[in-house]
């Protein structure tokens, strides 16, 4: 193939099209104006105009847990790099695609404290799967390839590539679209078969087998083999929080999730289990809690990954497996097959027992005014009345988070989008933004805080700009709900600034950016306020009022295990 003679901000445009990028979230800047100028020209990636970093960052994040491909953020130097870094560390912890673009002072100057400069990267190696600092205009094409690749294999994760402007600039005679990738660079993921056997043995043996599914599932595209798994070994399915929607929670398996905030049944199934499989999941201390012999304290332990890395790192294990979550569990229902387990038809005592755990949840999540529900809840479960299956739900952190991942039954893989290692502010609302991007053709709805949302609100301008009508249900009880939950509970009260004073009138601010607004004050309003949005065609802000008392419960208290689980009485159905 001939070479072509382009300049790296040409080179960085034709490369992201050969690796299928359509869309990017950004904010241009002095250094970055040759590649503006380059999309401009081209129009070949579409590029949405955010109105914070950060936002962008979690846009491309949400786009791409929605759609499966790697998103793609753009900023310039020095205060655009920065900003973009709590996305990217949200992003790395919850292991998603990301690649960010980001503009970098000219070479000559690196290091000489130039206008807008900053060591983007040395600043954000801690939070990035990889990073490159281009210095040569040649080098862009085979970086650009080696970032997509390794953004997207293995355990899927953040790549970051620093721009300098003269790089950008520079004209130079390259080969496009190379295929070579880094050589050391190699993920295992085929499973090693002696250890699949020694799992599929101990799960045959076992009385009360447990699946723990985690968001490698999701990530892996694996729920059919899950949900198949599942129903032939006769085991029920938990899930963390990431892993929700890796099985419907209408699945007469499913005991939706365990952990902090899990449900009851999830965590008794924990403690009652004989062998867990733990697959695509870290085991983090959300799931545990603090008291590590308090988990699955009679089980087999069996630890599917892709990270090796994660193996033995928090819960140490009897039966390690390294490799893809989904050649894992192929492979585990292929030896299941040939022993011929099919527990799944036998009504055992443990299926029995799986069973009435089952329908207890179900019965308290279909039934919205159950004595002691509060206002929060009764709005979650107006959600799963309301919405269907195809809808996408994003969430910001704290109460609302958990009130949607507690009683929000998720029925398919890539329709919960949340923060789950980070647990960041914020998050929500543009990863709504990217998530209806990813699925235009579905409703996209971010279960939101006020004092979350107050943190990117300003991006509703990007949404009406751009035409992306997603719709925000916010939380409003005036306070930061998670942390005064926290001073209510273990600190005798005392609600240190915490209590948000002063906000906005939600509905105007919506009004205010041509938004869709209306606030609800009863659950049973919420049905009419979300046809309205829908209809409206607009972005829209339905303002909820819940009282600042609502506490989501139960809950693992700090420093705790499962088995001191407070608030439980509110479950006596079995």
């Amino acid at each position: 193939m001939a070479k072509e003679k382009l300049s790296g901000a040409e080179i960085v445009v034709d490369e992201l099209k050969n690796e299928g990028v359509e869309v990017a979230f950004g904010i241009p800047g002095g250094v970055l104006l040759d590649l503006y100028e380059v999309l401009y020209k081209e129009d070949a990636v579409r590029h949405i105009l955010m109105r914070h970093e950060q936002c962008a960052a979690h846009a491309a994040d949400g786009y791409a847990r929605v759609s499966g491909k790697t998103g793609v953020c753009i900023a310039t130097s020095g205060p655009g790099a920065t900003n973009l870094v709590t996305g990217l560390a949200n992003a790395s912890m919850d292991s998603v695609p990301v690649v960010a673009l980001t503009g970098q002072v000219p070479t000559s100057a690196i290091g000489s404290n130039a206008f807008q400069e900053a060591s983007t990267f040395t600043i954000t190696m801690p939070v990035t799967k990889y990073n490159f600092l281009v210095t040569r205009t040649k080098d862009l094409p085979k970086v650009i390839h080696n970032a997509f690749y390794i953004a997207n294999t293995g355990r899927k994760g953040v790549v970051l590539i620093d721009l300098p402007k003269d790089v950008l600039a520079t004209k130079a005679e390259v080969d496009l679209h190379p295929k070579e990738t880094f050589a050391g660079y190699k993920p295992n993921i085929k499973p090693n078969q002696i250890q699949i056997k020694k799992a599929v043995e101990a799960l045959v043996n076992a009385e009360r087998p447990l699946i723990l599914a985690g968001g490698g599932i999701i990530s892996a595209d694996a729920a059919e083999e899950l949900r198949h798994l599942a129903e032939f070994l006769g085991a029920p399915v938990v899930t963390t929080l990431m892993g929700k929607g890796a099985i419907p929670e209408g699945h007469p398996f499913s005991l939706g999730m365990a952990g902090m905030h899990g449900r009851i049944y999830a965590n008794r199934a924990i403690n009652e289990c004989d062998a867990l499989l733990a697959v695509g999941t870290r085991f983090s201390d959300r799931l545990t809690g603090w008291q590590l012999d308090q988990f699955a304290p009679d089980a087999t332990l069996i630890h599917v990954d892709i990270d090796a890395a994660e193996i033995n790192k928090n819960v140490q294990v009897d039966i390690p497996i390294v490799g893809d979550v989904k050649l894992a569990l192929a492979d585990i229902i292929k030896w299941l097959e040939k022993k011929k387990r099919t527990a799944g038809t036998n009504e055992n005592v443990w299926v029995q027992r799986i069973r009435k755990m089952h329908s207890a949840c179900e019965e308290c999540i279909k039934d919205v005014r159950r004595e002691g529900t509060s206002q929060s809840d009764m709005l979650i479960k107006e959600l799963n009345r309301i919405l269907d299956d195809d809808t996408i739900i994003t969430t910001e952190v704290g109460q609302c988070q958990m009130f949607a991942a507690h009683y929000y039954m998720t029925k398919k893989p890539r329709t919960f989008v949340t923060s789950g290692g980070l647990g960041t502010m914020g998050f929500g609302f543009p990863a709504a933004i990217g998530a209806k991007v990813a699925a235009p053709d579905k409703k996209v709805v971010d279960i939101a805080g006020d004092g979350s949302f107050l943190m990117t609100c300003q991006d509703l301008a990007t949404c009406v700009e751009s035409d992306i009508p997603v719709v925000v249900c916010i939380f409003d009880n005036r306070y930061l709900g998670m942390v005064r939950q926290w001073q209510e509970l273990f600190f005798e009260k005392r609600y240190s600034q915490t209590g948000l004073g002063v906000t906005p009138d939600f509905v105007k601010l919506a009004e205010a950016f041509s938004c869709y607004g209306e606030r609800v004050e009863k659950p049973e309003d919420l049905k009419d306020a979300l046809h309205n949005a829908f209809e409206s065609g607009k972005p829209a802000v339905i303002d909820m009022v819940v009282d600042k008392e609502d506490k989501i419960l139960p809950m693992i208290p700090p420093g705790g295990g499962v088995i001191g689980m407070i608030g439980t009485e509110r479950c006596t159905r079995i």
